[in-house]
């Protein structure tokens, strides 16, 4: 391994769309990938990760009785890779105060509004809704409270008059797969 390049471990929940754009940026912005993680067996991400000689591993969240318990099996697995960043990238559970405690400032996440506005689900319909002229990206820390964390970087797009939640979607993961593997380098800059 180049000693320049940062361990990093990415979650992913489903597709791994995000996780491409990282696999295809990780050395120009410095990063090693030691693991991608996945709280669901099928998610296709793991096959991008396989496909690109990443280790995978699946804690299926079904297995535990407790938020805790995932979260602490979690933690482990994260802990055999001492990475510098985990990445956030389409994973679809909330994680514990202990969790993201243990791992503080270490732990990035994408999410598809201009925050701080916007967050949590649906965030394409609900700005379409309410009638705003731009809606985008927002790469920030994740914190104990949902998509509140420290913004790193952000990427708008403009909605149309014809605009849809899919088109806007669509437009909006488009800037996604560019923002984020930038605000990953620039934290890692500033660590």
């Amino acid at each position: 391994m180049n000693k320049s390049l940062s361990k990093v471990v990415v979650l992913i929940s489903g597709s791994g769309s995000n996780l491409a754009s990282i696999i295809q940026n990780a050395e120009k912005i410095g990063i090693k990938i030691e693991c991608v993680i996945s709280n669901k067996a099928d998610a296709f991400g793991l096959k991008r990760a396989a496909n690109a000689n990443i280790t995978t591993a699946i804690i299926d969240n079904f297995n535990f009785k407790t938020r805790q318990d995932f979260d602490q099996a979690l933690a482990e697995k994260i802990n055999q890779f001492s990475p510098k960043l985990i990445i956030l990238a389409g994973f679809m559970r909330i994680l514990s105060a202990d969790f993201i405690s243990q791992f503080e400032g270490k732990i990035l996440n994408i999410h598809p509004a201009l925050l701080p506005k916007f967050k949590g689900l649906n965030t394409h319909q609900r700005a379409i809704d309410s009638g705003e002229k731009f809606a985008g990206a927002s790469v920030h820390f994740v914190t104990n409270e949902l998509d509140s964390g420290e913004v790193i970087m952000q990427k708008s797009v403009e909605i149309s008059a014809a605009e849809t939640a899919k088109t806007l979607a669509k437009k909006v993961l488009k800037q996604e797969h560019i923002l984020y593997p930038k605000a990953i380098q620039k934290v890692l800059e500033n660590l």
